[in-house]
């Protein structure tokens, strides 16, 4: 019965009544029975508390009750489908129950509702709690998104889309957000939105325009003003009116019940009676009710009790005017009690609390000492001023880390940092501030990321807000020395946590205020190789881009700086590989592997045989790429994962997959089918979306060519969904281009065809040429399925200006004999015209050791000799080209060259 009505009175008479229904007991009974419950229980015992004595009265309950969820929940619980940074159900939540459910019931029939409130009234509690509560069936999915640590509203979507996993390219990721949730059943929790309110609302409003499935729960001071938004004014907790005096009737009050729940929370032993249950009333009444102020008040009562709790707090307001609590909205009576709060602090307790309000989320106590500063407080009197700070509820501390980790609230850091810019040298704090992480950063900077990708990333996600806060401080300055290093400091950092438009960001700054004295020095090789990289991700493979590698490389030449020559040659590979300039990047490839010499370092040989092995596989000498790829392969094990943010992409994983296809080019299907394989799944376990979609793209060329449709279909939906979740908007237009050339391959010209042309036009706008023949070959192939051979001719010649421009020469012998296909339709009918470029594809299939080019275009030219009679060339030239495989015979390629010999040396059999 305790238990039931924890936290309220219950009256002794009940409570005989209930135990003893048909026994009359008195009194004293009832005493003794409690008694051996508490002795059961270890009340008293190390300071815990669990059933109090309410003179007159009764008793009550009086410990945190925490309550299991029913099976029906639990089951409930388990059917979200994805948990996106939901904060955990809260064990214990008071007077907030109604609340919950009201905002639940406006979520269902509204979809988008705000939560508006004062500071520390508890309108985040209110969120999780109906996240928690809400129905499976009307959001699968949950994704709590925390703005408080943003300075920059222009971060909003930025911060949405890295909680979601998606990689930010672009300035706005706002499109690739709808993209993401626009077919999802998902409740978006955008909490503290206040200080970034333009872009939350202007985000929230797009999402609710686009996602018709998506429900929106936000938190805010103030409401969001967009279309489609609900406000919901979260009250104050109800505190006791003047009238109540007894324990029994405050305790009837929420407010009353928090304060208490938190008094003996505390280990405070005082026990609620008659006489200063009116006090705990007024208290809460000149708290209005607000949460974070009550439990503020109730951590004090150990120390002063509940009499001289209250005086203080009287003594605070009086200081603010008579009549103040009335006139002053609900945030400022926070502030009189975080006034109050701060003003029983020591001096040193004081120092610290303003001088932490320099930190953006969490920060170590490392990070302290050096922002308080030696010269103003010893290492010593700073750690104790930490745990004073956090016994004092001031300094919250995150648990579940090596290393202990603190955090302001929102409120007590804004409090704190208005009184840092009245007291302090604010200048001298942010400086040491942006110094103490600029020494961390250049501490840091050679760490990689591990195997387990962004996993090893994670251990700088907590220093990112005090970053992002350093930069902006540091070039807010007149002297941008400060904010110029830490930029060169953090670029690696930034790119390795696929924050490439920050990067950009900082880096063009530090570009544009780097002084003549840094210009030619190895920091502007970093700032270069950064802000090109950061350009390449973000806004395509621009001029700038190029120019900035370029420059970044010959600085680094002018410095002698081989590590960061094979960092910027790398670069710049990557940058004319995807412009579809092979040659060029072909030339930067052997510039790599005399870097690596010179550095007489195994992986960076390895690394520049990745290189050499790519470009020579997009050339036209496959058994030379094969060499370079299997040597990449070999000496750069599968436990090292290498940033590909760094150099572009995984350069053991871009070998594998390149191999795979030299491999089927070359007549070895079968290895290279079960190649393409292992390489996607490892490709997969890295969790790093750019090497996961060219992983995907190049093993889907290898299960197209071997005819194998099933398998093709899986890896081409699964590069669409992963590239489309994580913005990658040039390899979803890139997966959208396979799908339609495996609907050709098909057979399904209708299908395909749109699909095809969309590629080619969303590929050419970001500059990614690298599949540009590959969909102009299935294209013109699509339209000679069409019965439209003149625009199939016009594609084919386009396709082979293509190869002959960029110079992927591996393609021609394919697109020779595509076109040769062409001049066979009846509406051509050119025999003579088809054999010419049958024979010239064999002899570009000859010259790049294609020999699987050369068995598909043998089967082409012996079914045209066929046609005419000519059995016994047929079968020459098949019998030739078949005898050297030794796999594949179960690829289509090698079942219809088999049957086409078959036939026609059964017509020259004598």
């Amino acid at each position: 019965m305790l238990l039931q009505q924890a936290g309220s009175v219950v009256d002794k008479h009940d409570l005989m009544a209930r135990v003893w229904p048909d026994v009359t007991v008195d009194a004293g009974s009832l005493r003794f029975h409690i008694g051996v419950l508490r002795k059961v229980l270890g009340d008293g015992e190390a300071g815990a508390r669990f059933v109090a004595t309410v003179p007159g009265k009764g008793y009550s309950f009086v410990c945190p009750v925490s309550y299991r969820m029913s099976a029906e929940a639990d089951d409930r619980s388990r059917a979200v489908e994805t948990n996106y940074g939901l904060p955990p159900r809260l064990s214990r939540m008071i007077g907030r129950d109604d609340v919950v459910e009201k905002v639940c019931g406006m979520l269902l029939k509204d979809r988008f509702v705000t939560i508006v409130g004062p500071g520390g009234i508890g309108k985040t509690t209110v969120a999780i709690a109906a996240a928690h509560q809400t129905n499976p069936q009307v959001a699968s999915a949950v994704a709590f998104f925390d703005l408080g640590p943003l300075n920059d509203p222009m971060l909003v979507p930025t911060a949405v889309a890295s909680t979601l996993g998606l990689m930010v390219q672009s300035d706005d990721p706002t499109p690739a957000i709808i993209s993401f949730i626009h077919d999802k059943s998902m409740l978006l929790i955008l909490d503290s939105c206040e200080h970034v309110i333009t872009s939350a609302a202007a985000l929230a409003e797009h999402i609710f325009q686009h996602a018709p499935k998506v429900r929106i729960l936000a938190t805010s001071r103030e409401a969001l003003r967009v279309e489609g938004e609900y406000v919901f004014q979260l009250p104050s907790l109800e505190n006791p009116p003047l009238d109540v005096q007894t324990v029994s009737d405050v305790l009837a009050f929420p407010a009353a019940r928090l304060f208490m729940d938190r008094v003996l929370a505390s280990g405070s032993s005082f026990e609620l009676n008659d006489a200063d249950a009116p006090i705990v009333g007024e208290i809460c009444r000149r708290l209005d009710g607000i949460a974070l102020a009550i439990e503020i008040a109730a951590s004090r009562v150990i120390a002063f009790g509940v009499k001289g709790t209250a005086a203080l707090l009287d003594d605070r307001f009086r200081l603010l005017g008579q009549g103040r609590r009335t006139a002053l909205q609900r945030h400022q009576t926070l502030t009189a009690a975080l006034d109050w709060s701060y003003g029983l602090l020591s001096d040193n307790e004081s120092l610290v609390l303003r001088r932490s309000a320099v930190f953006v989320g969490f920060f170590s106590m490392r990070a302290v000492i050096a922002v308080v500063g030696p010269d103003d407080l010893s290492e010593e009197l700073a750690f104790e001023a930490v745990a004073s700070l956090v016994d004092k509820s001031l300094i919250a501390v995150a648990s579940g880390t090596s290393e202990a980790r603190y955090r302001l609230l929102d409120t007590t850091r804004a409090y704190a940092l208005s009184k840092l810019i009245d007291r302090d040298d604010d200048n001298g704090v942010f400086q040491r501030h942006a110094m103490f992480y600029l020494r961390w950063a250049e501490q840091h900077e050679s760490v990689r990321l591990t195997e387990a990708g962004r996993d090893g990333a994670s251990a700088y996600d907590p220093h990112l807000g005090n970053i992002r806060a350093a930069l902006e401080w540091s070039f807010l300055q007149t002297e941008k020395s400060i904010g110029i290093s830490l930029t060169a400091a953090t670029a690696p950092l930034l790119l390795e946590s696929s924050l490439v438009t920050e990067c950009r960001r900082w880096t063009e700054l530090a570009m544009v205020n780097l002084d003549e004295s840094s210009r030619g020095t190895s920091r502007e090789v970093t700032l270069q190789a950064a802000l090109g990289l950061s350009l390449m991700f973000s806004q395509g493979n621009s001029e700038e881009a190029r120019a900035s590698l370029e420059r970044g490389l010959e600085v680094a030449e002018d410095l002698e700086d081989l590590p960061s020559q094979l960092q910027l040659i790398g670069r710049l590979h990557l940058f004319h590989y995807r412009t579809g300039n092979f040659r060029e990047a072909l030339k930067y490839a052997e510039r790599s592997e005399a870097v690596a010499l010179k550095m007489n370092d195994q992986g960076a040989l390895a690394a520049a045989s990745s290189l050499l092995g790519v470009s020579h596989h997009l050339m036209e000498d496959l058994e030379k790429a094969r060499g370079y790829l299997e040597s990449a392969v070999r000496h750069i094990p599968a436990s090292k994962h290498v940033d590909s943010l760094r150099l572009g992409l995984d350069y053991r994983n871009r070998a594998g997959i390149c191999l795979a296809r030299t491999l089927w080019l070359l007549g070895y299907a079968d290895r290279a089918t079960e190649l393409a394989r292992q390489v996607s799944i490892e490709a997969g376990k890295l969790n790093h979306p750019l090497t996961l979609c060219i992983a995907l793209i190049w093993a889907v060329s290898v299960y197209l060519w071997n005819g194998d449709w099933e398998n093709a279909e899986q890896s081409i939906e699964r590069l669409i969904d992963h590239a489309r979740n994580r913005a990658i908007v040039a390899y979803e237009a890139a997966g959208i281009g396979v799908r339609g050339y495996l609907a050709v391959m098909r057979g399904d010209h209708q299908a395909g065809l749109p699909m095809l042309r969309y590629a080619l036009i969303e590929t050419r706008a970001h500059r990614y040429e690298l599949m540009t023949t590959a969909f102009k070959s299935a294209l013109a192939e699509g339209l000679l399925m069409a019965g439209q051979a003149r625009e199939a001719l016009d594609a084919a010649d386009d396709a082979l200006a293509t190869v002959a421009r960029n110079g992927d020469m591996f393609n021609a012998a394919e697109l020779l004999r595509i076109k040769g296909h062409v001049f066979l339709a009846e509406t051509m009918k050119d025999m003579p015209r088809a054999e010419g470029l049958f024979i010239q594809s064999l002899e570009a299939a000859k010259t790049c050791g294609a020999r699987a080019w050369e068995l598909r275009t043998a089967t082409s030219l012996a079914s045209l000799w066929r046609s005419q009679g000519r059995f016994v060339s047929s079968v020459e030239l098949l019998e030739n080209v078949l005898e050297s495989r030794t796999e594949g015979f179960g690829c289509p390629d090698f079942i219809n060259a088999r049957k086409l010999l078959s036939d026609c040396a059964r017509r020259v059999a004598p």
